[in-house]
């Protein structure tokens, strides 16, 4: 079980921010990036889920103010890194949008983030990758990959043929390498031609050869 982040080590870049307001209607909170400013992995999320504010720790970024902190896939992806040699202390974890954008049709449960949301975003998330200057930024899912991939004005056509395919970030001074969502990582990995201790394998091996 990976160890739930510390609240002082949630890294604020603004005291408050209200760039979207249906984002800010939404959320319950700002999910800000936490873990080490010298983290050897930058991982980023596409954003916070509803969580789980009952839960008695792992609520989820919406209520705890730090990404990656849900019961589900904050723990998965944590355990997932940490299988492949970088547990605490080698992540900083933050998602490409902060705030859990909620369906108007059920406010518990994700919609798409607009690309006017994504894009509003994104100077916090280069800032946390100059500020971090990871190894490698592992984006989790298609839309925190495009998200990554947008600060250097990459296109990617699918992403699925991007799962664990290394890619050069110049102008952010690191590669990426992108993953599954930890939400949909045991529905696609067969399909992609892994178990669960070949893709940490891979995982591990491709990041070893960043940097």
């Amino acid at each position: 079980m990976p160890s739930h982040p510390d609240p002082d080590e949630r890294n604020r870049l603004a005291p408050d921010c209200r760039r979207c307001p249906a984002l800010v209607e939404s959320r319950e909170c700002i999910s800000w990036g936490n873990g080490p400013l010298d983290a050897t992995l930058v991982v980023v999320g596409e954003a916070p889920g509803h969580g789980h504010p009952d839960a008695e720790r792992w609520q989820g970024g919406n209520w705890t103010g730090m990404a990656y902190t849900s019961r589900h896939s904050g723990r998965r992806i944590r355990e997932l890194l940490a299988e492949a040699g970088y547990g605490d202390g080698a992540c900083y974890f933050t998602n490409a949008v902060k705030c859990f954008p909620a369906d108007p049709e059920d406010p518990t449960t994700n919609r798409e983030p607009t690309a006017e949301e994504r894009a509003n975003c994104r100077p916090y998330l280069r800032e946390e990758i100059a500020t971090v200057a990871p190894r490698a930024v592992v984006p989790t899912g298609k839309y925190a990959t495009q998200s990554v991939l947008s600060l250097e004005g990459i296109d990617t056509d699918s992403f699925l043929d991007a799962v664990l395919e290394p890619m050069d970030c110049p102008t952010l001074g690191t590669t990426a390498v992108p993953l599954l969502h930890p939400s949909y990582q045991e529905v696609w990995l067969s399909r992609l031609g892994y178990d669960r201790g070949e893709y940490v394998a891979a995982l591990g091996e491709r990041l070893a050869d960043c940097g």
